[in-house]
Parts: C-alpha cells; structure tokens; sequence
C-alpha cells in the first residue's frame, strides 16, 4: 500500500503541474516564457507517462484504466510536442 501511495502521489503531482503551467503559459511575459512553460509542461507529460508506466507495472491500475490512461497521455504530450515546435518556429521568422 505505501508503494501504491508514493506511485500514486507523483503521478498526481506531475499530471496537475501540467495543467498549471499551460495556465500559467496563457499570461506568459514573452514569447520565450511562454515557450519555457509549454516545455516544462510537456516534461512533466512525459514524467507523468513514467508513473503511469509504473503504476501498471506494478498491478496497481485494471488494464482499461491503464490504457485510457496511456491514450489521454499520449495525446497530451503530442498536443504539447507540436504547441512548443509551432511557437519556436514563430519565433524564426
């Protein structure tokens, strides 16, 4: 159970500092922040696909709510993969 817990508790941590920072991305100071948050965002995606990946492996999550999860977070980091790619090339020109 203190397994689960400490799994449980990162995941959560990493998944809501997503949502944070694309907030806090909406009233970025520049172009350039705006772009350090939508990167930090998408690390913490990423992060938050590694907890999940170890939720699973350690039977802590049904296999329907593990691959709903891994969908939902696969869209999320590929939303943000292109969001920072199509911000940095605005800023090329």
């Amino acid at each position: 159970m203190k397994k689960e817990y400490v799994l449980s508790k990162q995941f959560l941590r990493s998944g809501t500092a997503i949502g944070a920072l694309v907030r806090e991305s909406v009233h970025a100071e520049s172009r350039a922040d705006f772009i350090h948050k939508l990167s930090i965002a998408l690390k913490e995606a990423n992060e938050t696909e590694y907890w999940l990946l170890l939720l699973e492996k350690g039977g802590y999550l049904e296999k329907e709510e593990m691959v709903l999860l891994q969908k939902k977070c696969d869209e999320l980091i590929r939303l943000l993969a292109s969001s920072v790619k199509t911000a940095k090339a605005g800023t090329k020109k």
